[in-house]
């Protein structure tokens, strides 16, 4: 009997200690080691906002994104507040100027809270071109949800020589010479948005229409046919997938992670790795048949990256040099997400701004049809534009 009672204080004490463990070890990183580095940043001279318990500033954060989101805004509005409400307010509240130790960058800084972990953010041009130069040193942000990269990892995820390696393979796709192949693509895919828009006025002057959606169709229309040339239309269902799966990418972002939940047979995790097999093989279908057909098209994005890729290995003599299927796949599937949003973004901009600046509108229509007429834009015409290429525009326009 005393054996038995023995081994259950043993039992006991044993299960203490370990939730004891277990229970300062998430103490300490939910609350000491957030406090501790708040106190050590505010110490170095920085500002910002105080770390609130396990969920930092994304309750805030999502609170003033939603409330800014049902504002209306008007065309002469400052925008800044509209699409960057958070930070926007908070380097306006926090910002302050530092000198970084053994740096000389001197720029308005402030810092806020993802969950426990510190975000530092930088306004000053000359340190955010030293981060970004300087890849060795600043590295990639990690933690939060895991299964965010689930949508595209490639260039954004890898890092050092690795990063050196998909960049090398990569830049060919995006000279000059081979983005001259691709202007027929982007002809066809604006000239059958516009196409919908006659159709919509229907022999009227003008009426009033929504341009963001179709922007968005087309922006995705382009990327299809400029990234997978004549099986565009397997790369819409990929653009399709790829869009659901950045909403479920964004919503697990703006929630806090806990350790071990992405195993969790939820109804959001079961459909981002759906998605994310789905993906996976369409684009893997796509790679197979073009390696099958026995060439690789110099016109699209994958034609040339499979070419670059094959130079590489040939040139070192070993695959290591090169990328393998998957990490083609993961760069299909960034230039997905990051061309189509961006492009999209850029063109109703631009609209605005023609909105708000009619002469211009007119000096830039005039410059069109001077070079074009009614003839289809090639390269060689757009590089004449020299009001629609012109990136700031006098002050006072």
């Amino acid at each position: 009997m005393f054996g038995l009672c023995s081994g259950v204080g043993m039992a006991v004490a044993t299960v203490v200690v370990v939730v004891g463990v277990f229970s300062w070890r998430v103490f300490d990183m939910v609350w000491l080691k957030p406090k501790k580095m708040e106190k050590c940043l505010r110490d170095q001279g920085l500002k910002g906002t105080s770390y609130k318990l396990l969920y930092g500033d994304v309750k805030e954060m999502v609170k003033m994104i939603t409330e800014a989101y049902r504002k209306p805004i008007n065309l002469n509005d400052d925008i800044v507040p509209r699409v960057l409400s958070f930070f926007h307010s908070v380097v306006t509240t926090h910002g302050s100027y530092i000198s970084l130790v053994n740096m000389l960058w001197i720029g308005k800084n402030c810092f806020t809270w993802m969950g426990p972990r510190p975000i530092l953010h930088i306004s000053d041009p000359t340190m955010i071109k030293e981060i970004l130069g300087n890849y060795e040193a600043f590295q990639k942000q990690r933690g939060g949800n895991p299964l965010t990269s689930l949508l595209a990892k490639g260039l954004v995820d890898v890092e050092g020589d690795q990063w050196v390696k998909h960049r090398k393979i990569i830049n060919p796709a995006f000279h000059v010479e081979k983005l001259k192949h691709m202007v027929p693509a982007f002809y066809v895919s604006c000239d059958e948005m516009i196409s919908k828009w006659e159709e919509t006025l229907n022999g009227k002057r003008s009426c009033e229409m929504d341009v963001w959606p179709h922007l968005q169709t087309m922006a995705a229309d382009v990327i299809s046919r400029t990234a997978f040339g004549s099986s565009y239309v397997e790369g819409r269902k990929i653009f399709e997938l790829q869009h659901e799966q950045s909403e479920l990418v964004i919503t697990a972002f703006q929630s806090i992670y806990i350790p071990g939940s992405r195993f969790l047979p939820t109804k959001s995790n079961k459909r981002m790795k759906a998605i994310a097999r789905e993906v996976k093989g369409l684009v893997k279908n796509i790679i197979d048949k073009r390696v099958a057909e026995g060439g690789n098209s110099k016109d699209d994005l994958l034609g040339i990256l499979l070419d670059s890729n094959n130079k590489e290995i040939k040139q070192h003599g070993h695959n290591k040099f090169g990328l393998s299927i998957d990490d083609v796949i993961e760069e299909c599937k960034l230039f997905y997400f990051a061309g189509q949003e961006t492009t999209a973004n850029l063109l109703v901009w631009t609209m605005i701004l023609l909105g708000q600046h009619i002469n211009w509108q007119d000096r830039a229509r005039e410059e069109v049809l001077k070079v074009f007429g009614d003839r289809k834009p090639d390269i060689e015409g757009l590089n004449q534009l020299k009001i629609v290429n012109q990136h700031n525009l006098p002050r006072g326009s």
